[in-house]
């Protein structure tokens, strides 16, 4: 356990359409698969989240607390919400990563929007991800 005070920062995007406790469950979520958040690092407290993003006390407590029943953090009295869990194993170091970064790159020099290149990926797990009808196991 590292036990320090964690520099993350939420980025709130009001115009998503996703309401903000899920983007910041998201974004924790995400910080943990590429290991930017570990086990016994420190979340920012409700307070700094509220006065960096202008949301709601309650929309972060809300947010906070539903990371919590997931296990993946774990709010302490008086001493603030600390990492628990893991997620994945896509790290930052992750041969994945620089492939993935160069092919974005070559997308992006080629004229690709950067929306566009991820709602091509999600479309392409998607389609890895899925099960398919042809994959069904027939009724016996």
């Amino acid at each position: 356990m590292r036990n320090e005070v964690s520099v993350f920062v939420f980025r709130i995007d009001r115009r998503s359409g996703v309401p903000s406790y899920v983007q910041i469950i998201q974004q924790v979520r995400q910080a943990l698969r590429l290991g930017l958040l570990e086990p016994g690092d420190r979340l920012p407290t409700a307070r700094a989240v509220v006065e960096a993003t202008a949301l709601n006390p309650n929309t972060v407590l809300k947010a906070y607390r539903e990371l919590e029943s997931q296990g993946l953090v774990e709010t302490r009295r008086r001493h603030g919400t600390f990492v628990t869990g893991t997620l994945g194993a896509a790290t930052a170091g992750s041969p994945w990563r620089a492939e993935l970064a160069d092919v974005a790159g070559r997308a992006a020099a080629a004229g690709a929007e950067r929306d566009d290149l991820a709602a091509l990926f999600a479309d392409v797990l998607e389609d890895l991800y899925t099960p398919k009808e042809s994959d069904a196991v027939p009724d016996q």
